[in-house]
């Protein structure tokens, strides 16, 4: 009898694990959206408040790489801009002499004008008067198009400045460490003080409060999910038992594949499988590489 008990014991366990193995619909392990981080200038790390495990916030200023060169070089090409824009001429007042003696010529010519009628200037004090005038107004507008045309190739020297100096504040701009997501540091690869260079690991950051769960089904199970669809997750839990968290089903591959190396047997890594992405949203339990099993709602 004691034998019998035992043996319907194993049987009963036995069926218990095969009949909970049978209800998992999919495997996977969890990941997270990482991004390397990195500058786009060349230079000494002045500043670095970044360390592992460290929760940041997006577009936070966390560093910056040594700008004194390039602030020096902006001065400079503003010394250079100053120094064209100097012998930029002074329209108005370079005009202003044969403006006056065209003012005076009309006034001379209305006075003749008036004496020509009374009959005592000639007219040819009258031609005089005018033609004097029409060459006053080609000087004037002669001397008007020269200026003009200096002055425009002095703008032409300084546009080529003022896009340099528009470059300097672009690397300017480079050269703070803007972290660029909500997340946790997971690796620090540079120290302050040290020499970096654009595209240079600095740091890693992933969002880790969005994970989500890669997982693989066959081609007969593809029928039974959708997009939008809630799924539960049972996860390693505290003392070894496990815990059920939800997640929903955003992406599902519309290519099969061979199943990842990381299934262990043969047989099964030479199935074809579609690759599924489940998000959760982590409560700080979840890990980057953690398992979980897929259950259909």
């Amino acid at each position: 009898m004691k034998t019998f008990f035992v043996t319907y014991f194993i049987a009963v366990t036995l069926l218990s694990c095969s009949d909970k193995k049978d209800n998992f619909f999919a495997t996977g392990t969890f990941e997270a959206k990482e991004i390397i981080v990195s500058t786009g200038v060349s230079g000494k790390i002045m500043a670095l408040d970044v360390e592992e495990g460290k929760i940041l916030e997006a577009n936070k200023v966390v560093g910056y790489i040594d700008t004194t060169q390039l602030y020096l070089k902006k001065l400079q090409l503003r010394a250079q801009i100053n120094a064209v824009l100097s012998k930029q001429p002074d329209i108005n007042s370079q005009l202003a002499v044969l403006q006056e003696q065209i003012k005076t010529a009309n006034t001379e010519k209305i006075r003749i004008e008036n004496l020509l009628l009374a009959g005592v200037a000639t007219q040819k004090q009258a031609d005089d008067v005018n033609a004097q005038i029409k060459v006053l107004q080609k000087q004037l507008d002669a001397q008007q198009k020269n200026l003009e045309i200096t002055s425009s190739s002095i703008y032409n020297e300084v546009n080529p400045l003022t896009y340099q100096i528009a470059q300097i504040d672009d690397q300017l701009n480079n050269s703070r460490i803007l972290n660029p997501i909500d997340g946790t540091v997971l690796s620090k690869y540079a120290e302050q003080g040290e020499f970096t260079a654009p595209g240079k690991a600095i740091y890693k950051i992933a969002d880790v409060r969005n994970m989500t769960l890669r997982a693989y089904i066959s081609g007969t199970q593809l029928s039974s999910i959708k997009l939008g669809q809630s799924v539960n997750i049972n996860v390693d839990g505290e003392d070894g038992a496990m815990r059920t968290v939800v997640g929903t089903i955003y992406w599902i591959s519309d290519k099969a594949e061979f199943t990842p190396k990381t299934i262990q047997t043969k047989e099964e890594r030479a199935n074809l499988v579609y690759a599924i992405k489940i998000r959760v949203e982590n409560d700080v339990s979840l890990k980057i590489g953690m398992y979980g099993e897929v259950n259909l709602q």
